[in-house]
């Protein structure tokens, strides 16, 4: 008996039958509920010619159906592939042409851009419409709607043998360049990713129905929002990770602070997942000015607050760790190529930590690699880059080349997922995050990674959301440029930035030139657009 994702959802169904397993606005649906409706689904799926390999899309914003269709895809033994929604038609044609797409599952909303690629793609055959009350046109596709495709279909729970080297695909965007499809075996995702390797024991588990079977011993239920969109690897993971302990999520259709604290107290939910700064600012901000007016909400059952996959700067965990002083707040690291590679409780007044980033305690199977892919040893000062081994992805899909770039064989002969994260790794064996070098400014020879720079301009007062980027200097080579959003209502201006940054940052790593904006541009999942922010500022429209 392997770890597959579709299994160990059902042995959770098996244990839990009766609990609410997920609710969005007012709709909740039991385990049991989800499992026959997912059943129905890959059933539709497998009469409609989708065969075990094959790769389905899901593209669709924060819904029920959302859930419902990874779930299907998984027990057909079909390959789920994320959508980014938020993706113009060449990078929607792209997606699908790379990722060899068979089948679609999407928003009657998205219908017009589905339409308007389809002809390109002799593939894509089998499309799965979920109703949205939109009324989109859709261009005459010959989709099925989902719920049609529900009540055609069996309920029963009678596939074929599953095996743990059936795969999710994740595309991730990066910081350049299209965006590409990471494979992972479904049995590698889990240790990685879904809590098959304890974070703090680093003990991993046995029995894929370990979890199952304490979900069912368990007297109480954890209430989980996930407030990401699902498209990005870490809600969707973080959702196959607590239905596999038999909790309770709740999603959200799009990122509103407001609807984040009226779901917490209306739902009383106890944890809850961001992607740093980009959900955390607006998030805290927007309650206590909630609270400022007046408003009353019952947030007792708010015990714990995790980020993941962007940058979390200190001064917005110290707002947090003020406004709930018993909160347990969570920073990891990683990345769609490697999964975990570390995990540290941040607690209040160590919030800003060595060098501007988190210090993490790694995963069990997380190491520093030098630039001649030796071990880096504790407390050498030695900067290298992150990598893991163990349970790691196979590579991206049809890219050997840049395959070979992210995963290599080190000097031990063994094989690492090294996505390019810079760290060192100190006496004590904690990790001090450097940042990723392919967006690291070098000033007259000095290395300088944005990240740090950010986290102390983020800590200055009238600072919003700030991007750091090198521009070229004919005496340094590089100059550091900050792009900045500042808070409503205020101004920005270079020296005060400069006499802030010094108290936090070498001299030689203070922004030379300002650039000031309306709103700095991120990804759905928070990430920073350093390519935008880097032709900004060379352009030097906005410089002040």
């Amino acid at each position: 008996m392997g770890f597959n994702v579709a299994d160990m959802f059902e042995y959770a169904v098996d244990a839990v039958p009766e609990r609410i397993a997920l609710i969005c606005g007012d709709e909740r649906i039991t385990y049991t509920e989800l499992d026959q409706r997912t059943n129905r689904l890959a059933h539709h799926l497998i009469a409609q010619g989708v065969q075990p390999g094959d790769h389905v899309g899901i593209y669709a914003l924060n819904s029920i159906p959302w859930v419902e269709a990874l779930l299907a895809i998984c027990k057909a033994r079909a390959v789920p592939v994320n959508v980014n929604y938020r993706y113009v038609e060449e990078e929607l044609r792209y997606l699908f042409d790379n990722a060899d797409l068979k089948g679609l599952v999407y928003d009657e909303s998205f219908g017009p851009n589905v339409s308007a690629v389809i002809e390109s793609l002799p593939l894509l055959q089998t499309l799965v419409m979920i109703e949205d009350g939109s009324g989109a046109a859709q261009g005459g596709l010959d989709a099925v709607p989902f719920a049609q495709a529900l009540a055609d279909a069996s309920p029963e729970r009678d596939f074929d043998e599953r095996s743990p080297d059936d795969q999710i695909i994740i595309y991730t965007g990066g910081t350049t360049g299209m965006p590409k499809g990471v494979m992972w075996r479904g049995e590698d995702l889990f240790f990685a990713l879904m809590g098959g390797i304890d974070a703090f024991t680093q003990e991993r588990v046995a029995h894929p129905r370990q979890h199952a079977d304490k979900a069912r011993e368990s007297l109480g239920q954890l209430h989980f929002l996930i407030v990401p969109p699902l498209m990005h690897g870490a809600a969707f993971v973080c959702t196959l990770m607590n239905l596999f302990q038999g909790h309770r999520i709740v999603i959200l259709p799009k990122f509103e602070p407001e609807a984040v604290w009226r779901a917490i107290a209306g739902e009383g939910c106890h944890s809850l997942l961001i992607v740093g700064d980009a959900m955390g600012r607006p998030l805290i901000e927007t309650l206590e000015a909630l609270e400022a007016d007046g408003v009353d909400l019952d947030l007792s059952s708010f015990l714990s607050l995790s980020s993941s996959a962007a940058v979390f700067s200190p001064a917005v965990k110290d707002q947090f760790l003020e406004r709930f002083a018993n909160l347990v707040l969570t920073d990891s690291i990683g990345s769609t190529e490697s999964g975990m590679n570390g995990i540290v409780t941040v607690q209040k007044d160590h919030t800003e930590m060595q060098a501007g980033g988190p210090t993490v305690t790694p995963m069990r199977d997380s190491v520093v690699l030098d630039e001649d892919l030796n071990l880096v040893e504790a407390g050498s000062g030695v900067v290298g880059k992150v990598a893991r081994t163990g349970n790691i992805p196979l590579g991206y899909y049809k890219d050997p080349e840049k395959t070979a770039q992210t995963w290599v064989t080190a000097k031990d002969g063994v094989r690492y997922a090294m996505p390019g994260d810079f760290a060192r790794i100190e006496a004590d064996g904690t990790l001090t995050l450097l940042g990723r070098g392919s967006v690291s400014i070098n000033s007259g020879g000095e290395k300088i990674f944005p990240e740090e720079v950010e986290h102390a301009l983020k800590a200055h007062p009238d600072v919003f959301d700030a991007i750091v980027v090198g521009v070229p200097d004919e005496r340094w080579g590089q100059r550091v440029a900050a792009v900045v959003e500042p808070r409503p209502g205020t101004t920005v201006e270079l020296p005060s930035l400069q006499e802030h940054c010094r108290r936090h940052v070498a001299g030689y790593k203070v922004p030379r030139e300002l650039h000031v904006v309306d709103q700095v541009q991120r990804s759905p999942s928070g990430k920073a657009d350093y390519p935008w922010a880097k032709q900004l500022a060379e352009s030097g429209t906005h410089k002040v």
